[in-house]
């Protein structure tokens, strides 16, 4: 019999994150608390670029920017916001979107699975990836609710099972 296996990946749907990021800029327009603080949120190439007048409202931007990532299916681990900085007279906070699993993370993962997911079970890391295999499609399952119930930095995936 084959082995069955799954791949771990962490990638964030940038259709999702744009129509994320299209909703908190039509409710930052909109909303009476931001009027006249300048506030506003847009891309500047791949990162995601907010500002405001003051640093309390610029994080409000963050806020609503989070709230519609989470309406839209997105984990906020992928989201690696920057503290908020003075530009001239205007603050503004740095958000870039994380894709991929990094070295160390793939291999803090790897680790998990050897040490404590079903001895069958074997990862191998693909880039910025991770294969799990097994002969055991069960053992996989126990695998993937081990790794849902860890507490990782990354926002993880789990596709191609087969």
């Amino acid at each position: 019999m084959a082995d069955s296996s799954f791949d771990i990946v962490s990638k964030v749907d940038k259709m999702e994150a744009d129509n994320a990021l299209n909703q908190a800029a039509k409710e930052i327009s909109q909303r009476y608390d931001f009027k006249g603080v300048g506030a506003s949120i847009e891309w500047s190439g791949e990162k995601v670029l907010m500002k405001a007048s003051a640093e309390e409202r610029v994080k409000a931007v963050l806020e609503v920017f989070e709230q519609k990532l989470i309406k839209r299916g997105i984990s906020l681990r992928a989201l690696d916001a920057g503290e908020p900085f003075a530009s001239g007279k205007e603050y503004r906070i740095e958000a870039g979107l994380k894709n991929g699993i990094a070295s160390e993370d793939a291999k803090k993962i790897s680790k998990i699975i050897r040490d404590e997911a079903p001895k069958t079970v074997k990862a191998q890391i693909q880039g910025d990836e991770l294969r799990v295999s097994s002969k055991n499609r069960d053992d996989l399952q126990a695998t993937i609710a081990l790794l849902k119930g860890k507490d990782l930095d990354v926002a993880l995936q789990f596709i191609n099972f087969r």
